[in-house]
């Protein structure tokens, strides 16, 4: 009888590449997927564990799909599994938990939990830590348009606040011919933009020869991909400041792939509490990669992740990380309330601040957001630019970005689903 099987992904581009694999495994052993809200035999959960918020979604997504399917098989993986498998494993109507060494050999352990008919505890393939593991490749086929292709992995940094380190392992990365070949697979495919995606993608090469006696970098991959025919446009998810160098920055400016957009974590506009953080840069270098961003592609959409509440910000901390923020040449904010958690540096601080201060805090930058990103399109407002347009979206509309990420609607048309038009930026 076949079976179906339906996947929920939680956090990160990165996850939603993996997730992509997954099921393209699974179809590929004669599964039938199908969508979560729907009757399933099996329900991966690909879990996130940055946030607290992100384990508690992922007990609530459990208990729901018992109410509604409680003969399903219900298996966990991802950041959460590797971090808390004893944890997961006691959530009731959890089937199977997967660590980060076991993640991509789920088939093989569906198998094993089908083929046992008496009642059984969760089983649990974990290990004890996540060093020591290979390089995975994947990416996502879920969007006829858009693709995430994962092409890094792990982290060797270490920042005080983070648990991604503990929960994927030191840093490692695909090769320049092994992304390329991925390209071409996707751009055969009908894939029209790719999205990279990595923990750490500057970080690109590092432990990787490439087959060439010389360790590859990220602007060995970037400038290779801008060659590869087929795949029209190229994004950088998310690269650290630090990583991101003159060199990579020019390159962008001139590429034909690659789109004038960049995503930069900041987290902190205090020099003070990037200390704290145990981050590799000061609020000034930060400055000057805007900055230089800025003045070769002043059509360049910037966003930029923060931290609020960390232990010891201070109003005067915090008031200095709006101020440098609100100064600064940027698109958009992604806005995260500092979470305690288990393992870190930063959960043993001392100068906690208040839950209520931290959703003020969270509050007062989504705000500023809010007016960033309304600036930056009233910029262009009225301006040609081109636009990859989505599938159908709300209300018979459908929806795209310009190259600069603006998004834009308009009337659905099927002959204009997967192609770059020029638009006016309404």
């Amino acid at each position: 009888m076949t079976k179906r099987v339906a996947f929920h992904t939680l956090g990160c581009k990165l996850n939603f590449s993996e997730t992509s694999t997954l099921s393209r495994q699974l179809e590929g052993e004669g599964y039938v997927k199908t969508d979560f809200n729907d009757d399933a035999d099996v329900f991966v959960i690909n879990t996130c564990s940055v946030t607290e918020n992100a384990d508690k979604e992922c007990k609530q997504i459990v208990r729901r799909i018992r109410r509604k399917n409680p003969d399903a098989k219900i298996a966990i993986t991802g950041c959460y599994a590797q971090l808390k498998p004893t944890e997961i494993a006691a959530i009731p109507g959890v089937s199977l938990v997967l660590g980060a060494s076991e993640k991509f050999n789920l088939p093989s352990r569906l198998n094993e939990v089908f083929s046992t008919t008496a009642p059984q505890q969760a089983a649990v393939y974990s290990c004890d830590t996540a060093e020591g593991l290979s390089f995975n490749a994947s990416y996502s086929l879920s969007d006829r348009t858009r693709a995430f292709l994962k092409v890094q992995d792990g982290c060797d940094y270490n920042c005080s606040f983070c648990t991604i380190p503990l929960a994927r392992g030191q840093s490692r990365s695909d090769t320049v011919k092994g992304v390329l070949g991925n390209m071409k697979e996707l751009a055969g495919a009908g894939i029209k933009e790719i999205v990279l995606t990595g923990i750490n993608l500057g970080d690109f090469g590092k432990g990787n020869s490439g087959g060439q006696g010389h360790a590859e970098s990220f602007e060995d991959l970037i400038r290779a991909m801008d060659e590869v025919e087929g795949i029209e446009r190229i994004r950088i998810s998310s690269i650290e400041p630090n990583l991101l160098t003159n060199e990579i920055i020019e390159f962008v400016a001139g590429s034909r792939k690659f789109m004038p957009h960049f995503h930069i974590p900041l987290q902190s506009g205090s020099n003070k509490i990037l200390q704290l953080m145990r981050r590799r840069y000061k609020r000034e270098l930060y400055a000057d990669r805007v900055a230089f961003i800025k003045k070769l592609m002043p059509h360049c959409s910037i966003g930029v992740d923060v931290i609020v509440g960390f232990p010891g910000e201070t109003d005067a901390d915090f008031k200095e990380t709006a101020a440098f923020l609100a100064d600064l040449n940027i698109a958009y904010l992604h806005v995260f309330t500092y979470s305690e958690r288990e393992n870190t540096l930063a959960a043993e601080m001392q100068a906690r601040v208040p839950e209520r201060v931290r959703q003020e805090r969270n509050a007062i930058l989504r705000t500023l957001s809010e007016h960033k990103a309304a600036h930056f399109r009233d910029q262009f407002r009225g301006e040609t630019r081109k636009v990859l347009f989505e599938s159908l979206g709300k209300d018979g509309r459908m929806e795209g970005y310009t190259d600069n990420y603006i998004k834009v609607g308009m009337d659905y048309d099927e002959h204009l689903v997967n192609t770059v038009i020029e638009v006016a930026v309404p």
